[in-house]
C-alpha cells in the first residue's frame, strides 16, 4: 500500500509552495467547520430566546402588545394587516364601496342594512374601526339604542369570549351592540385562535363547536392541520341569528351544501328579511367561506386555509406561521409556489382567469334577480294575491340565496371554482323562472307589455328607489361618531389603562 504520508512529504520538499496551500486548505476547512459550529450555536441560542416567557398570559388577555411580548415575530406580521397597500383585481387589503362598484347589489339587499353600507373588508386589525363607522349599525344614541344586537360582535375581537364567559352565551347575544362597544376594544388577534399556557390552537367561539356537535363530531378531537382552517370556520362561515335571542346558529344540521342549508331555513320557516320591493321572504348569506372551500380541490387535498393565507416564514433561523393574513396573491412565493412550479405571473393569470369567468355569469344572475324583484312590484302593485306570487317569490328566495353564497365568500371563485359556478347557474335558472311566472301573473292581472325598468346605473340612484334617505342615514351616523362613539371609546381605553397599570386582567 503507497505511503500517501511520505509521498506528501516528499511532494512538499520538491516543492515548497505545496506546504501554503495545504496549510491554506487546513485553515480554510478548520474555518469553515468553526463556522459551521457557531451558526448552531447561534441558532440554539436564538431559539432559546424566542421562546422565553416574558409576560403572563392570562386566560381572557385579549390585547393583542400583551401576546406580542412572548411571541414578537408573529406579532410583528400580525401588525401588518394594518397595511392598505395591496389591492388585487378582486379582492385585496384596501377600502373599496362594493355598491358603488356593483349598485346591482343595493336592489337585491333592499330592506336590509346591506343595502346602505357594503364595503369590502380590510385586514384584521380594522375589525373593530369598521364596525363602528358601517352605516349598518345604525347611530345608537345610548347603549340599549340601535338596530344590531350583541351577536354581531361575536367575531370582531378576543374581548368576546371575556365577555361571554362573564355575561353568559346568550345574555350576551341578546343584548344591544350599543351596550358592548366600551367592552369589544381589541381587534381579531391571538385569543381568538390560540390558547394562552401552550400556543396550541383553539376554538374560542361558541357556535362553531355546536353546529359540530349537533351533527354528532366533536371538533376538539381535530388534527392540528385540521384546526388550521377550524380556527378559520369560527367566523368565515353562513350563520343566522336565531329567535327573539339572537342566538348565534349555523345551519348545518343537514349538511353545509347549499341545498341542505336551504332545506334546514325553508323546516324552520326563516327569513332574514323581506325584500322592500318584491316582498319576497329572504335569505341573507353572510361569508360562507369555508362551507364552499370545503367543497374545492385543495381542501380535498389537505390544504388548510393558513397553507395559504398564513404561510410559514423564515427568520433568523426560526420558522413561524406569517400572521400577516392575506390574499395568497399578495405573497406568491410563499403560498402557491411551494406546491406549484409556475411563474408568479403565470399563476396570477390563473387566478384572474378563474375570476374573470365567474364574474361574468355572477353579472348576468343579478341583472336577472334585479329585474325579477322589480317585475314582483309591478306584480303587487297591478292587484296580484299572495296566492298568486307565493311561486314566483320562493324562485326569488332560491335563486338569490345561490348568488349570496357565491359571491358573500370573497374567495369562494377560486377556493372553488366549479360549485362557485354551479350555484350561479342554479340561480340563473330559478330567476329566469321567477320571471316566467311574474309574466302569467301579470296577464292575470291583465297587464300583457314589458315591465318598465328605472334608471339603476349608479349606488346612488339604486338606494333613492328602494326609498333609502342616504342624506339623513349618513348625518346621523356622523353625530354617532362625532359625539356618543369617542365617550365609549374613552371609557374602553380607561379600563385597558387600569389593567396596563395592574399587570393583566
Amino acid at each position: 500500500m503507497p505511503n500517501f504520508k511520505w509521498n506528501l512529504a516528499e511532494r512538499i520538499q520538491k516543492n515548497p509552495r505545496l506546504a501554503w496551500v495545504v496549510f491554506g486548505a487546513t485553515i480554510l476547512v478548520v474555518f469553515l467547520v468553526g463556522l459551521f459550529a457557531s451558526t448552531i450555536m447561534e441558532r440554539r441560542a436564538e431559539a432559546l430566546y424566542a421562546n422565553r416567557t416574558l409576560a403572563k398570559i392570562g386566560p381572557f388577555e385579549s390585547r393583542n402588545a400583551v401576546w406580542g411580548k412572548n411571541h414578537p415575530r408573529e406579532y410583528e406580521s400580525w401588525k401588518k394587516t394594518a397595511e392598505m397597500d395591496k389591492p388585487t383585481k378582486y379582492n385585496g387589503n384596501t377600502v373599496r364601496d362594493d355598491l358603488a362598484e356593483d349598485p346591482r347589489m343595493a336592489v337585491l339587499w333592499a330592506g336590509y342594512a346591506f343595502s346602505k353600507d357594503y364595503k369590502h373588508p380590510r385586514g384584521h386589525a380594522y375589525a373593530v374601526t369598521d364596525v363602528h363607522q358601517s352605516l349598518r349599525t345604525g347611530a345608537p344614541t345610548n347603549e340599549k339604542d340601535g338596530p344590531q344586537p350583541g351577536t354581531c360582535w361575536t367575531c370582531k375581537s378576543p374581548d368576546v369570549p371575556r365577555l361571554m364567559s362573564k355575561n353568559g352565551i346568550s345574555n350576551f347575544y341578546k343584548g344591544k351592540w350599543a351596550a358592548l362597544v366600551s367592552e369589544v376594544v381589541n381587534p381579531i388577534g391571538c385569543a381568538d385562535c390560540h390558547e394562552p399556557n401552550t400556543m396550541s390552537l383553539q376554538i374560542s367561539r361558541p357556535a362553531l363547536v355546536e353546529a359540530f356537535a349537533r351533527r354528532g363530531v366533536d371538533v376538539t378531537k381535530a388534527s392540528h392541520q385540521e384546526m388550521r382552517s377550524l380556527v378559520c370556520a369560527q367566523c368565515h362561515v353562513e350563520y343566522y341569528f336565531k329567535g327573539e335571542g339572537k342566538y348565534l346558529t349555523f345551519p348545518w344540521d343537514k349538511g353545509m351544501d347549499a341545498e341542505s342549508m336551504e332545506a334546514y331555513y325553508d323546516t324552520a320557516k326563516f327569513s332574514d328579511w323581506k325584500h322592500a320591493l318584491s316582498k319576497a321572504p329572504m335569505l341573507k348569506a353572510q361569508h360562507p367561506d369555508y362551507e364552499v372551500y370545503q367543497t374545492g380541490l385543495h381542501a380535498r387535498r389537505g390544504v388548510a386555509c393558513a397553507d395559504c393565507h398564513m404561510p410559514y416564514r423564515s427568520e433568523g433561523g426560526q420558522k413561524f406561521t406569517d400572521h400577516h393574513i392575506q390574499s395568497p396573491l399578495n405573497n406568491i412565493a410563499a403560498s402557491c409556489q411551494v406546491c406549484h412550479r409556475e411563474s408568479e405571473d403565470e399563476l396570477r393569470s390563473t387566478v384572474y382567469a378563474r375570476q374573470d369567468k365567474i364574474q361574468e355569469i355572477r353579472l348576468q344572475l343579478e341583472d336577472a334577480l334585479v329585474k325579477a324583484h322589480l317585475e314582483a312590484k309591478f306584480a303587487w302593485d297591478k292587484g296580484a294575491t299572495e296566492a298568486q306570487m307565493e311561486g314566483a317569490l320562493g324562485l326569488i328566495r332560491a335563486a338569490q340565496w345561490r348568488w349570496d353564497l357565491a359571491v358573500a365568500g370573497h374567495g369562494n371563485s377560486f377556493h372553488s371554482t366549479v360549485e362557485t359556478a354551479r350555484l350561479i347557474a342554479v340561480g340563473i335558472e330559478k330567476a329566469q323562472a321567477a320571471r316566467i311566472e311574474l309574466v302569467r301573473v301579470l296577464a292575470q292581472n291583465g297587464y300583457h307589455q314589458a315591465v318598465p325598468l328605472p334608471d339603476l346605473s349608479t349606488k346612488e340612484k339604486a338606494q333613492a328607489h328602494i326609498g333609502l334617505n342616504m342624506g339623513e342615514l349618513r348625518a346621523q351616523k356622523e353625530s354617532f361618531l362625532k359625539n356618543i362613539l369617542p365617550k365609549w371609546l374613552q371609557k374602553g381605553a380607561e379600563r385597558e389603562q387600569a389593567l396596563e397599570s395592574s399587570g393583566g386582567r
